[in-house]
């Protein structure tokens, strides 16, 4: 059973309306029996949520009079210690809402050994888990066949890019042939490599420690997994951005090699974490983005 919850005093019939859902309707899997202790700051005018142990989706549906019936779950930044559920989720999937694309905005699990059995894989199972319910429900929330992507800000970037290269290993109890491959990324400033030269270190060291093996590097660092299968991306970076703009320059430059199929839009400036707008440029990435889809074919 999936629980549903109405926010904001919201009803199914209201445009854009939300739902939150629990990710698992029953236990979470590759958890330990401990308390919620999750809690939201907003002190800085941004919503921020810390320490997630329970993980849900919040839903976005267009009018169905404008739905194109491609889909995107997004995953805020955070360094894998928060998530910065605003200005990198909700505000981002209303927009999507607005262009007729279903949004859903994925709460995962901040990696931590206390509430965790192996918090190296717990992000990447909540994307998973979040990938296979909305496929389940790709009818009722109107979602096409090879038209749902993943979406990740910054080490949501790392979620979403893990969830787009280590696609061919379930890390979920029953996946009932449910396909796990997003059939798009959009990635905007991601941590990606996890490489001693150019990876953001918090990321990595909050995902797999401080001192990982240098196998663990290379099976986190996400250019190093692009295949021939890799889904097609569209990645947005900064040059001064202190997650190092090589991220997505390394990423584009395996995804050309692989013959996968990708865009890449570089502002010289802009730093890191400024979400849908980026103040230095007038160019708006977002509509840089629904041209893209509209070529790729995802949405009309």
């Amino acid at each position: 059973m999936i629980v549903f919850t109405l926010i904001g005093g919201l009803t199914p019939r209201d445009s854009n309306a939300q739902q939150v859902i629990s990710l698992y309707a029953d236990s979470i899997p590759n958890s330990r029996p401990t308390p919620d202790e999750e809690y939201i700051d907003t002190t800085r005018n941004v919503l921020i949520i810390h320490k997630i142990s329970r993980p849900t989706l919040t839903i976005f549906l267009p009018d169905k009079k404008n739905a194109t019936g491609a889909g995107v779950i997004i995953c805020p930044g955070g360094g894998y210690w928060i998530a910065a559920a605003g200005h990198e989720g909700i505000d981002v999937a209303k927009k999507f809402a607005e262009m007729g694309i279903a949004a859903f905005v994925l709460k995962y699990r901040i990696p931590n050994d206390q509430t965790m059995v192996n918090k190296e894989i717990g992000p990447l199972q909540d994307a998973q888990r979040a990938i296979q319910l909305v496929r389940q429900n790709a009818k009722k929330w109107n979602v096409g066949k090879g038209k749902l992507g993943i979406m990740g800000f910054s080490a949501g970037g790392h979620v979403a890019s893990t969830a787009g290269t280590h696609f061919g290993k379930s890390y979920l109890k029953s996946a009932k042939n449910i396909n796990l491959r997003p059939d798009f990324m959009v990635l905007i400033y991601p941590v990606i490599t996890f490489d001693d030269s150019v990876g953001h270190r918090g990321s990595r060291d909050q995902l797999i420690g401080k001192t990982p093996s240098r196998e663990k590097i290379i099976e986190y660092s996400n250019e190093k997994q692009i295949t021939s299968k890799t889904p097609p991306t569209f990645l947005v970076h900064a040059k001064d951005d202190p997650v190092l703009v090589e991220n997505s320059l390394w990423f584009g430059n395996e995804l050309k090699k692989n013959g996968i199929r990708h865009e890449l839009l570089l502002f010289e400036k802009g730093g890191h974490g400024y979400g849908m707008y980026n103040h230095t440029t007038t160019v708006q990435w977002m509509d840089v983005l629904q041209v893209w889809m509209r070529r790729m074919k995802f949405i009309k």
